[in-house]
């Protein structure tokens, strides 16, 4: 059976009191940011996101990045996949316990492989009805929400073996007290931000042994778009036995 890797990148998002909605801050997004972000995806057999992600795609909140090569000037990572010897573009896995989003248009266009992830206790029938609508669904959870080992391994039993998760903190959080995360990508800007209504890269109870981390590689970026410096720091979950390694595009 094949070996699923998950990576995933974290981060500080502003809350909006009022509507309970999240955003990046701008002060902390950059070109290389994006890149970065690019590149990690591009290396996936499988991009893992959530219901939040593809329900702000199609309220045009955010932009939509579930393709390879597909954002201007980034073209060149298509012909990478290529070149590695992968499929034009990853599977996409959502990842929700609502169960209430409407799929983006772009991954019939692409045709990509896409299916649900939910736990066992969500919403049976509309389960059913996306099934009926020729979507896959698979359980990965006891409860409604998808957790880290369930996870996981239904991505290696379809022969996944790098995963990328464009998730939020909720996901990051099972992953690591699941002890399946292979590596996480943080990006350090150099600047302070004020502010009071924030969520930052994980929730729930203090993790323990499972939040310790170990430090593989340490990036200095000078010159960056924001006007500021930043680190790039890809980070070892401590409790994974693992790593998934390709060569960078």
């Amino acid at each position: 059976m094949a070996t699923s890797s998950p990576v995933s990148t974290g981060g500080l998002h502003w809350r909006d009191a009022a509507s309970g909605e999240s955003r990046l801050p701008e002060e902390l997004t950059s070109d290389s940011d994006l890149r970065l972000l690019l590149e990690l995806h591009a290396q996936a057999d499988c991009l893992v996101t959530h219901g939040g992600y593809v329900r702000a795609i199609a309220q045009k909140r955010l932009d939509d990045i579930l393709q390879v090569g597909t954002v201007p000037g980034h073209q060149d990572l298509a012909s990478w996949r290529q070149a590695h010897g992968l499929p034009p573009q990853p599977a996409i896995c959502i990842a929700s316990a609502s169960l209430d989003f409407t799929l983006p248009d772009s991954t019939g266009r692409y045709q990509q492989q896409v299916f649900i992830a939910t736990g066992s206790q969500s919403d049976a029938a509309r389960r059913r009805q996306l099934e009926r609508e020729g979507r896959e669904v698979v359980i990965a959870g006891a409860g409604a929400y998808v957790e880290g080992r369930p996870l996981v391994d239904a991505l290696a039993q379809k022969g996944f073996r790098s995963a990328f998760l464009l998730a939020g903190p909720r996901m990051l959080e099972t992953m690591l007290r699941d002890a399946v995360l292979s590596r996480l990508y943080v990006t350090v800007t150099h600047r302070l931000l004020g502010g009071e209504s924030f969520h930052s890269m994980i929730e729930g109870p203090q993790l323990q042994a499972a939040g310790r981390l170990k430090l593989a590689t340490l990036y200095l970026d000078f010159a960056s778009s924001n006007g500021t410096g930043q680190f790039f720091a890809p980070v070892r979950a401590a409790a994974t036995a693992s790593v998934c390694k390709r060569s960078r595009p």
